[in-house]
């Protein structure tokens, strides 16, 4: 690939080799796996890069998927010419060089100009910001002018709200030209939607605020929610606008999802952290689920899938329906997954004569180019070998086999029976409790008046 030619002259950062890292570790093949070396490497890294590790794994999650949709020798090819060229910019220690001819030193020869490139930009013969190949350098005291850069580098990240609590001019302008084309919504909600963190459905709620009259309100869940809504409804501009669409997209999650929150809603019937009382923990373990549980089955396919009570109702449904083989295959690769590497070949093969090889068992149903795909991946056998079809499958659940199980009578009674208060049956399970015992003591009292009496 022309990417890794030594023609093209560049340097590479500690980043991008943190990502090839990264990516080796991920793949969980012997002649991928790292030399004692780059696995020191590796944690000198991730102990310089920890703020920005979580981007960096990220960047090697997203660079294996596309590998892995490349063929078998094209794969090998990249993964030899890649390792080549890490051999040559980050050699193995106490070897200066890998090659016949330095040829870091020919460049330097040929360019003295040298300009670091990178992946993530140009960089005018910057210093690596990795201590694994660069010496330490002298620490520097922090100057008054140090924090001030940094206080106002901070400001501009959260959309350029100046000192006065407002937006500056330039932040103003680009705000409005990206995500509020028509200029109408009120200030205070537009500084809020473009410094607040909205993409989460908590993360509207992590801003401190003022309401549009600029008095404070209530630093709470639901104040500030209430008052986002208002500002949001009382907006006469496009009401489809991607703010005002993420807005009501987190209220909506938030909602459903309040009553399983127990820092918001008290767990019923009590917190056995807090109250030493395990009952809780015995109505999760039984397998009659709760109505808590039966209700979030609703929300989506993850929440059946990742209940086991769920799963084996869910199960049983498909097997009334002749279809539990598309269950059966989506947990089997979720157990290959967490297999020990030396067995991962055998369950590989062992999946696919059950679900896939001609006159299987239980043969599941897979368009052209899902089947191809595993095919070749069967060849070299690994733990995500059946990847493409997972998630043929899981898509194939979602929108056909999981929308018909709400609606069908196994899930709609489990539903509607949970419903029937239950403090009824508590109190006649209390009643109950109170008359056995005041049998046994009955019962005790006449048994020691006859053995007094005789």
């Amino acid at each position: 690939a022309p990417y890794f030619w030594p023609s093209n002259c560049w340097e590479p950062e500690n980043t991008d080799y943190a990502i090839y890292l990264c990516k080796r570790t991920m793949q969980n093949k012997a002649r991928l796996e790292l030399a004692d070396y780059e696995a020191e490497n590796l944690a000198r890294l991730q102990r310089a890069f920890a703020r920005k590790w979580e981007f960096i794994f990220m960047q090697a999650e997203a660079q294996v998927k596309i590998d892995r949709k490349k063929d078998k020798t094209e794969r090998k090819i990249l993964d030899s010419q890649e390792r080549a060229f890490w051999d040559v910019h980050r050699p193995v220690p106490g070897c200066v060089n890998t090659t016949e001819m330095d040829i870091r030193k020919c460049r330097r020869m040929k360019n003295p100009q040298k300009v670091k490139k990178s992946v993530y930009g140009v960089t005018e013969d910057a210093q690596s910001q990795s201590p694994v190949h660069m010496p330490s350098q002298p620490i520097r005291k922090t100057t008054k002018e140090d924090f001030r850069k940094k206080v106002t580098r901070d400001t501009q990240k959260v959309g350029g709200i100046d000192k006065g609590g407002g937006l500056s001019k330039a932040a103003e302008g680009s705000a409005h030209s990206v995500l509020l084309p028509q200029a109408g919504l009120p200030g205070n909600f537009h500084r809020i939607m473009t410094a607040a963190p909205y993409a989460t459905p908590t993360g509207i709620f992590s801003v401190q605020h003022k309401g549009i009259s600029g008095h404070p309100r209530e630093n709470s869940e639901e104040g500030c929610l209430r008052e986002y809504i208002h500002m949001a409804e009382t907006w006469d501009g496009n009401a489809n606008s991607f703010p005002i669409f993420m807005l009501k997209k987190n209220k909506l999650k938030a909602d459903q999802y309040i009553e399983y929150d127990p820092f918001i809603t008290p767990a019923e019937p009590s917190n056995p952290w807090i109250s030493d009382d395990s009952t809780l923990w015995d109505i999760e373990m039984s397998k009659e689920p709760s109505q808590q549980r039966v209700k979030r089955w609703g929300f989506s396919i993850d929440e059946v899938l990742k209940d086991p009570v769920g799963r084996d109702l869910f199960l049983r449904f498909l097997e009334s329906e002749f279809s539990s083989e598309n269950l059966r295959f989506w947990l089997a690769v979720q157990d290959l997954k967490r297999q020990p590497l030396q067995d991962v070949a055998t369950r590989v093969e062992e999946i696919w004569q059950e679900f896939l090889a001609p006159g299987a068992q239980s043969p599941i149903n897979l368009d052209s180019h899902s089947y191809e795909r595993t095919s070749q991946n069967v060849q070299d056998p690994g733990r995500y070998t059946f990847e493409d079809a997972q998630e043929h499958i899981y898509k194939l659940m979602k929108s056909d086999s999981y929308a018909r199980f709400l609606r069908s009578n196994t899930y709609q009674d489990l539903l509607l029976a949970k419903k029937k208060p239950e403090n009824e049956q508590g109190r006649r399970t209390s009643l109950e409790k109170f008359t056995r015992s005041v049998g046994k003591s009955l019962a005790g009292k006449r048994l020691t008046g006859l053995m007094q009496s005789s």
